[in-house]
């Protein structure tokens, strides 16, 4: 078994991390497994928070981790550690044969099948390293903060400006002779405020995250635009009960998706606790809509060349005008169904809505009259029914123009009428995610209020 030697100076090389899985699947087999699949990742990191113009927080990380999970027919047992000594890895071996031994036999347990690995593995380009020191960072915090504390004199107190540079590589294997691996990176910047006038006190925050730390938005902008989200929610009011549009502004139009993509899931399907159970190839939204996955997309922060399982990734549609074309499968829940997988263990990769013409501004004009909800709050979703009611604050519409904030209100609806009354879908897409979508308006909600 090849050795890696612990120290605090240096990491497994990349090509110790893929040795040291093919150890652990050989390993596996000399405990007598059917079959395995292994992870090994290896990640670094720094992060720095700022407030009040002195530095709040440095973090540095150096996190590594191995699983194992073994099969002996179609009983199961995983175990973890991060210990990578030889003698810490037939351990941790030993330890998930054990467990094996002992659960109960399941039909549908098992590796992906052979034929759906990843055997070429894409460049996507998601590896950009920050030559970023501690210091720079507590710069470019401060200076971010700075100009989220100099925007105004209304902006009263700070929650701190962050900058963060994470580098990670990832390898898995299994015993059908896969072994896949790739490096990543993910930096952001962000920065929250807290603005006072009169006795009303606001809180609102930005941030930009990118693959590549050329992508991200400069700290001044990052400060400013928290401040000015701030600003605008100062002297909210609470609004009458009443039924009228709402507009889902871009950054919480993702949670709609996310209610979808959990409904469409196969673990929800096979226990029969989905709004959306027998759905496939049925209207599910109005005609203009397209939702597809695209997992290939160059430095998106959604993206990856296979699976959790070493399944190929590939461009699917999932709703095609309006119409459900396909669910969101691991392997496990593929047979449960008696489908195959979609290559979405561990989730969807790059969810994107198709944009309509109109940006914000369109949408505003468009709706006339209504709400456009900025914030989200609460988890008040049934997955079972479809019934949703979530507390919300935004701001008030009437002749296509934001008139004032509004606070302390719940929204509310089913997600089944609300995905039908989808009237458009704005091109001020949201790419900071997994999710692409831009601002979603709805014909019409139930608002709680006064």
């Amino acid at each position: 078994m090849s050795q890696i030697t612990p120290s605090s100076n240096t990491s497994p090389s990349n090509a110790q991390l893929e040795d040291l899985v093919r150890d652990i699947l050989a390993e596996a087999r000399a405990q007598g497994a059917s079959a395995a699949e292994a992870g090994v990742s290896l990640e670094t990191g720094l992060s720095v928070t700022a407030r009040l113009g002195e530095v709040e927080t440095i973090e540095y990380n150096r996190d590594k981790g191995l699983g194992v999970t073994v099969y002996f027919g179609g009983r199961k047992g995983s175990s973890s550690t991060s210990d990578f000594t030889p003698e810490a890895v037939r351990e941790a071996v030993r330890a998930a044969c054990g467990i094996a031994k002992y659960t109960a036999e399941d039909e549908y347990a098992g590796l992906a099948e052979a034929a759906l690995m990843a055997r070429d593995v894409p460049d996507l380009d998601l590896c950009h390293p920050w030559d970023i020191s501690a210091e720079q960072a507590i710069e470019l915090a401060i200076e971010c903060e700075a100009a989220a504390r100099g925007m105004d004199v209304r902006i009263t107190n700070s929650e701190g400006g962050s900058v963060s540079s994470h580098q990670g590589y990832r390898v898995y294997g299994n015993s059908h002779g896969f072994i896949g691996a790739y490096p990543s990176t993910r930096h952001s910047l962000s920065c929250a405020v807290i603005g006072g006038e009169g006795e009303g006190m606001q809180r609102d925050y930005w941030f930009t995250v990118a693959r590549d730390s050329a992508e991200l938005e400069a700290a001044a902008e990052v400060g400013r635009r928290a401040a000015q989200r701030t600003l605008r929610r100062l002297d909210a009011r609470r609004l009458p009960t009443c039924q009228v549009p709402v507009i889902f502004a871009a950054e919480i139009a993702t949670s709609l998706l996310s209610h979808f993509t959990s409904a469409i899931r196969g673990g929800a399907l096979y226990r029969k606790a989905s709004f959306l159970l027998d759905h496939l190839g049925k209207q599910i939204f109005p005609a203009h809509i397209h939702i597809h996955e695209q997992p290939h997309l160059k430095r998106a922060l959604g993206s990856t060349p296979f699976d959790n399982e070493g399944v190929a990734t590939q461009a699917r549609d999932i709703v095609r005008d309006g119409v459900l074309q396909g669910y969101i499968l691991d392997s496990y829940a593929a047979r449960k169904l008696g489908m195959q997988t979609t290559g979405n263990a561990g989730g969807v990769h790059n969810l994107v809505i198709d944009p309509g013409a109109l940006d914000l501004d369109g949408l505003l004009r468009r709706m006339d009259k209504g709400l456009l909800v900025t914030e989200l709050m609460g988890m008040g979703v049934n997955a079972v029914t479809g019934d949703y009611s979530r507390g919300a604050a935004g701001f008030w519409v009437e002749n296509g123009e934001i008139q004032y904030p509004v606070e302390e209100i719940t929204i509310a609806g089913n997600l089944r009428d609300m995905f039908m009354r989808i009237a458009e879908v704005g091109n001020d897409v949201e790419v900071r995610g997994g999710t692409r979508t831009g601002s979603i308006l709805i014909e019409e909600m139930m608002i709680a209020g006064e």
